[in-house]
């Protein structure tokens, strides 16, 4: 079972350093320290187990040091700073193991983009070695690109040439769209084994900057103050720590401090079930700070992140989720009023952004997703998120026979019109009424209002609302659906389904790059028993299929 929690006192693989508003994260992998046997880590080239690392390292610069306001990643070794994706490991993966690490890979790029852009923390990449492949796009997803001018250190993406694959982890993507590179010079980039240098790297803003070894270290720290002076991350704010999750694995079931996962193998199910706090949340920055990884909102984003991403890489064939909710509306709306209340607290707006990212990775996740909103449960205002996200809502009309708990309520909160978007920059509201925003604004109107069913669906924020009589048929049948349906298929429709309205760079790196790096992945060209992939290295040249499919 792979975890995805540590801590830096367990990494092997990076080294944190802090220096006043600048932090300093140095990749320096060990050989000898993959996730799995048989290969080696050289030439600090990484598996899943070093982005777990590395993951981990951007959630605590965020949520520990407030006093971070730029981060320089850079290597620790010498005249190498990052090969990128380690080949052997590629080579000796299953096909699901390369597609999930490549999404968590990505996913925690995006994270480095997310704190610059919404956090004030910038990242510098000093590439002081050669920056190959997954290595370069590392440094992509910095805010600003420096690199060693010593004669022989490169950026390069050689995927294409090398391995007949393409960069995995939104290289292309960035090149062209964040970079802004030519698309002609691209296509030469992308193709040259040997990569770019110097004033050529530079002139076609592949960098930002070259600078001598000398100088290097003395610019670099320039250059982060710099960057740090424009932040507006406070002084003297005490972080909170990331303490370990309460987790228990079992057979059949994963629990939490406020969520629960049970699996139903026969089905091919996965049901979240999460809770409602159990009591009133703290109103006030200083109280939230106390309260620390307690504080409800920022431990459900904690506990959602890590249970989508236990399933996805420990479960893959429980294929279908199913969301449901237990407990108090009134302390879920009450949360989220908190976090609404105290937006431009630093800490209240990392926790939002954390939530976020938590039901962003959820939408990505290539499972079918189906939320049941039953009497007892709290799909109010962030948790509502979760009906919005699903590929199918079923929300019961009335009461079961014989319960005396009341019918089930939806309860929209100003959560729903804002701070939580998609990874097309819109809501879920947003892409659901793509048609205009009149729908959006009678849903407005009912911030803090209980709708039940009927309202729920004359509103369409449900896809069925069956009667205690039609329900148990209704959604036996829909999951059951799902499991006799070719996974395949559901994903590539599920994902193309999701994401309507506006292309942004990552619906293009989790839509298209993805899904064409999904196939390529399985292609002979790159991994038959004559492929690049699995060739590399090998002394014995490729051989390609040179139709084009």
């Amino acid at each position: 079972m792979i975890e995805f929690e540590t801590h830096p006192d367990k990494y092997k693989h990076w080294k944190l350093s802090f220096d006043g508003p600048v932090a300093t994260v140095s990749l320096d992998v060990s050989e000898d320290g993959g996730l799995n046997p048989g290969y080696l880590l050289k030439l600090n080239s990484y598996d899943l187990g070093v982005d777990i690392e590395l993951y981990d390292a951007i959630q605590r610069l965020r949520f520990e040091h407030p006093e971070v306001r730029s981060v320089i990643l850079t290597s620790a070794k010498d005249r190498i700073f990052c090969a990128g994706a380690n080949i052997a490991m590629l080579g000796a993966s299953t096909h699901a193991a390369k597609v999930n690490f490549c999404k968590f890979t990505n996913e925690t790029r995006n994270g480095i983009e997310d704190a610059t852009d919404f956090s004030s923390q910038k990242y510098l990449c000093v590439v002081n070695g050669t920056a190959a492949g997954g290595g370069y796009e590392m440094a992509l997803a910095a805010d600003y690109i420096m690199l060693v001018d010593d004669g022989a250190s490169t950026v390069s993406l050689p995927e294409v040439p090398l391995l007949a694959v393409l960069p995995g982890t939104g290289g292309l993507t960035r090149v062209v769209d964040k970079r802004h590179v030519r698309r002609d010079r691209a296509d030469y980039f992308c193709t040259l084994t040997e990569g770019m240098k110097g004033k050529r790297a530079v002139d076609w803003n592949l960098v930002d900057e070259v600078v001598p070894s000398s100088k290097l270290a003395d610019r670099a720290t320039e250059k982060a103050l710099e960057m740090a002076a424009s932040s507006d991350r406070p002084d003297g704010a005490k972080g909170i720590e990331l303490t370990p999750l309460n987790k228990k694995v079992s057979d059949n079931e994963v629990t939490y401090d406020n969520l629960t996962l049970t699996f139903d193998r026969d089905r091919a199910v996965a049901t979240f079930n999460i809770q409602a706090p159990k009591e009133a949340p703290p109103s006030s920055p200083a109280d939230i700070q106390a309260a620390g990884v307690a504080f409800w909102p920022l431990a459900i984003a904690r506990e959602l992140d890590n249970a989508v991403l236990h399933l996805r890489t420990n479960e893959a064939e429980l294929s279908t989720w199913v969301f449901t909710t237990s407990g108090d509306t009134e302390l879920v709306a009450a949360a989220d009023q908190t976090l609404l209340d105290n937006a431009d607290d630093w800490l209240v707006r990392e926790i939002t952004l954390y939530l976020k990212r938590s039901l962003k990775r959820i939408d990505v996740s290539s499972r079918s997703l189906i939320t049941l909103i039953e009497p007892g449960s709290c799909f109010t205002g962030t948790l509502m998120e979760l009906v919005l996200a699903a590929d199918r809502s079923y929300m019961l009309d009335g009461i079961f026979e014989g319960s005396n708990i009341p019918a089930a309520v939806l309860r929209p909160t100003g959560m729903n019109f804002g701070p939580l978007p998609m990874c097309n920059g819109l809501t879920r509201l947003e892409t659901r009424f793509l048609i205009g925003p009149d729908m959006i604004k009678d849903i407005e109107a009912e911030i803090g209002n209980d709708l039940d069913a009927e309202a729920a669906d004359d509103l369409g924020l449900v896809t069925f609302i069956p009667d205690d009589i039609d329900w148990e048929d209704e959604v036996r049948i829909a999951i059951e659906e799902r499991s006799a349906m070719s996974g395949d298929a559901l994903t590539g429709m599920e994902a193309s389904l999701r994401f309507a309205g506006p292309e942004t760079l990552e619906t293009k790196i989790f839509g298209r790059l993805s899904a064409w790096q999904n196939w390529i992945f399985q292609r002979p060209n790159a991994v038959g028993e004559e492929g690049a992939l699995k060739l590399y290295g090998s002394g014995h040249q490729a051989k390609f299929d040179k139709n084009r499919v």
